[in-house]
């Protein structure tokens, strides 16, 4: 379709274009989301292979200091005069093999089995008697073997900063240059690399608080860990992929595979309709109040201002209360002779239509002030130039203000729809996922969302492991979407200009 054709299309007409062409693309663009994957693999393993070249290189051209490096780490900084390198070097080795001697190989040794001694009582050979035996924690294996895992992959990268930084102070010597002092390179991280200096402390801190808990819960996806196997009293192993097996894998009765497909399509229904008609009427009720012709829009402004200051958690349990078969909603209802309505009790349908309405009421006050600012920067000389060619509010809406907002805010409407995705607050809050009349749930209700099911599967059934399974395919599809919608935007593609 030409640009001119395109432009003849009505709005109804360019919306069916846009999703048709969307997912026409989409497998395509979804083969190239993947071949990228795919790429950036290879070439993690080309960079590594070609590290391990440059490893065994520097061992064979080095000099005799250099290759002690490679047993002693900082003895070849040490022989040219960088003494608090080589100091520096030679802590990381001596406190690796501490560890790893007195703490991480206890773990690792048992890793492969995840434990094999259960806590328990048995007989003692030598006086007959029955005594407590203190077995195994495959928890602990799993977490502390983890850590010595990633611990020692930090440390073989310090041994290899340790053999460059040796050769390269031999390079150095040889070509008449002085190497600089631990007090002169301590001094260029405060300059030079000043990013390096800066951004370290973030990398170790995410190293810890999210990629060890985010291996951790990998991991437990491909063990039974679950409430027949809960340590310290149980051991669990490894099953391979039997837990993924049981999300897809169909079965009568309540089952997950049931549960997770059901879940998984009102998990979207409710991502789309919680995201767009909370960013629809916040920016019809934005262009309202910024109308010349609004007075008292600074009051406008503050009510909404008011609700956003109002926590969040404290909205949804007042609208539980008031929602209630016997709150306030329903007594006024009641006194008025109409009929009452079970807004979290009754249908499932009612149910979702009320928690979609509820999150546009604490939802729509931050798409105003987020869309206020940006409606304000929209030429008025586009609006004067439409209303001259006859264009009527609503086509002056879909034909400018609307494209300019998504131009803008992709970025936004994608974090907020991932964020709906895993939006636990407004469903829990609310109806704890209820109503619970569908008898081929599996610990889930009408409204749960794959987020709050996998609370209920922690916290109610201890099935931890099929909890770590569904979050890994929710991140898969969360990533996927958000990566690919984002590269088929505009804003993407047209960093610079809006047109």
């Amino acid at each position: 379709m030409t640009f001119i054709e395109y432009k003849a299309l009505s709005p109804a007409q360019k919306a069916q274009y846009k999703i048709k062409e969307f997912f026409s693309q989409l497998p395509s663009k979804l083969g190239s989301f993947f071949g990228a994957i795919g790429k950036f693999f290879k070439n993690l393993v080309l960079g590594i292979v070609a590290g391990f070249k440059g490893f065994g290189s520097r061992f064979a051209s080095g000099d005799m200091a250099t290759k002690l490096s490679y047993i002693v780490m900082g003895f070849g900084n040490f022989t040219r005069g960088q003494v608090g390198k080589g100091l520096a070097f030679l802590a990381a080795e001596i406190l690796y093999i501490i560890y790893m001697v007195n703490f991480g190989l206890v773990y690792l040794s048992k890793f492969n089995t995840l434990g094999t001694l259960e806590t328990g009582q048995q007989e003692d050979p030598v006086t007959g008697r029955i005594v407590n035996v203190q077995g195994d924690n495959s928890m602990l294996i799993l977490l502390y073997g983890t850590m010595s895992i990633l611990i020692t992959f930090l440390f073989i990268g310090i041994y290899v900063a340790n053999t460059k930084s040796a050769y390269s102070a031999e390079q150095s010597l040889k070509a008449g240059k002085k190497n600089p002092t631990l007090k002169e390179e301590l001094k260029d991280f405060l300059d030079g690399k000043y990013h390096v200096t800066m951004l370290s402390v973030p990398v170790v801190l995410i190293s810890v608080f999210t990629v060890l808990p985010l291996a951790f819960m990998i991991l437990i996806a491909f063990t039974n860990y679950d409430a027949n196997h809960t340590p310290p009293g149980k051991l669990f192993t490894w099953v391979g992929l039997d837990t993924f097996r049981d999300v897809f894998e169909a079965s009568e009765g309540a089952s997950k595979s049931y549960t997770f497909v059901q879940l998984t399509k009102w998990t979207i229904v409710w991502a789309i309709f919680a995201t767009f008609s909370n960013y629809i009427v916040g920016i019809i009720l934005a262009l309202m109040i910024n109308k010349k012709s609004i007075k008292f829009k600074t009051l406008w402004r503050t009510l909404f201002v008011l609700t956003i200051a109002v926590p969040q958690f404290v909205s949804l349990l007042l609208m539980n209360q008031m929602l209630q078969d016997d709150g306030v909603v329903n007594l006024i209802l009641s006194y008025m002779h109409l009929p009452t309505v079970s807004f979290f009790n009754g249908t499932a349908l009612t149910a979702r239509i009320t928690v979609i309405v509820i999150n546009m009421w604490v939802g729509v006050p931050y798409t105003i002030l987020q869309t206020s600012g940006i409606l304000m920067n929209i030429p008025e000389d586009l609006y004067e130039s439409a209303r001259i060619d006859g264009a009527t509010p609503v086509v002056q809406f879909f034909q400018i203000t609307l494209p300019y907002m998504l131009f803008v805010t992709t970025p936004y409407l994608i974090q907020t729809f991932v964020g709906n995705i895993n939006n636990f607050s407004v469903i829990y809050l609310l109806t704890s996922g209820g109503p619970s009349k569908n008898p081929n749930l599996y610990q889930a209700g009408e409204t749960d969302l794959l987020v709050t099911w996998l609370f209920k599967l922690t916290m109610s059934s201890n099935d931890y492991n099929t909890a770590a399974a569904v979050g890994i395919l929710v991140f898969i599809v969360c990533a996927t979407l958000s990566l690919i919608t984002f590269n088929m935007s505009k804003s993407s593609r047209n960093e610079e200009e809006f047109s």
